[in-house]
């Protein structure tokens, strides 16, 4: 096969700087929370913003990024614009070893979506989102070949908001099942979930080999006020359930089994930004290469530990070193 993992998801370039808990407040934000914002206040926020750092993100950018830097052979397909930043994305995206299958849409509609992070002095990032070209995302931008040639497809969960994007997201899946591939899930944020829960359940149920959460989306999606609970209510709708519990480390939920692996220490927690989407990428690399559900888990933990130690949701280092 041609690839190890093949992402879908929403292109979206992370600018992300420091900020303090007064502008938080003054701003009016939900501090470590995520907001869609319109271009108008997308300008606004950007312009008020400290000097940061600008890449090619996106939550299944990010974990495909990952996967190539432990050595994997990633590939992606997401919307970007002929723009700055559409050309930021591509090129970012391509230096870190990922091949990006997508082609600028016309620079006439939206114009590349960007995420402004703000990250304060306890390492939580505030997301503020404007999606731009990246919600029109749409089964013509879907090769079957490329996922039927990649060991498992990774779909991102914030892209089942656009009727158009759904479709592409099957349609990916169905070519990756039809030609007998593995099929994974994000389900991005806990809203998402709120908006989508019957319909998450129905596309997991007919595609979803490995499904990724953090404790609350797994909460909202089983309507459950215990996290043990919640394990029940999931078992067995997919092969592999993996949650994430931040400090206290991540759960597999197998149809037997429920495996606890611990978090990877880290010195100190500089930003959080990106933990999610790394730990999934050591895990899809474990997958890809049959590791067991505690090898994967150990492998999204490395990876999580090294993305929150320093700024960004990019590896600073070769994550392959440190296997």
């Amino acid at each position: 096969m041609k690839y190890d993992v093949i992402g879908l998801g929403n292109a979206i370039v992370d600018v992300i700087s420091q900020a303090d808990d007064a502008f938080i407040a003054e701003l009016a934000l939900s501090k470590g929370g995520m907001r869609l914002i319109d271009a108008r206040q997308a300008h606004d926020l950007y312009s008020r913003m400290a000097s940061g750092l600008e890449s090619s993100g996106g939550s299944v950018a990010n974990s495909c990024a990952g996967v190539a830097s432990l050595g994997g052979r990633a590939a992606y397909v997401g919307r970007v614009a002929q723009d700055q930043l559409g050309e930021v994305f591509a090129h970012d995206i391509t230096a870190s070893g990922v091949t990006f299958l997508s082609s600028a849409a016309d620079a006439s509609g939206p114009p590349t979506a960007r995420c402004l992070v703000l990250v304060t002095p306890d390492a939580q990032r505030t997301m503020n989102t404007y999606l731009g070209a990246c919600v029109e995302l749409c089964p013509d931008d879907i090769d079957p070949a490329a996922f039927a040639d990649a060991k498992i497809t990774y779909l991102e969960g914030y892209l089942w908001d656009q009727p158009l994007a759904q479709a592409a997201m099957r349609k990916a899946a169905q070519a990756a099942r039809g030609a007998g591939r593995k099929v994974a899930l994000s389900l991005s944020d806990a809203f998402c979930v709120d908006r989508h829960r019957a319909s998450f359940y129905e596309l997991i149920d007919e595609h979803i080999d490995v499904l990724f959460a953090n404790e609350a989306e797994l909460l909202a999606l089983t309507e459950c006020e215990h996290f043990d609970q919640a394990v029940e209510a999931v078992r067995g709708r997919a092969e592999w359930v993996a949650v994430t519990r931040g400090a206290l480390g991540s759960v597999v939920i197998t149809p037997a089994r429920t495996i606890h692996v611990p978090a990877s220490p880290v010195a100190k927690v500089v930003d959080t930004t990106g933990a999610g989407d790394l730990y999934a990428a050591g895990f899809l690399f474990g997958y890809t290469r049959d590791g067991s559900p505690e090898e994967c888990a150990r492998l999204g933990a490395l990876a999580a530990a090294e993305i929150i130690s320093h700024f960004g949701a990019r590896p600073e280092v070769k994550l392959s070193t440190l296997l």
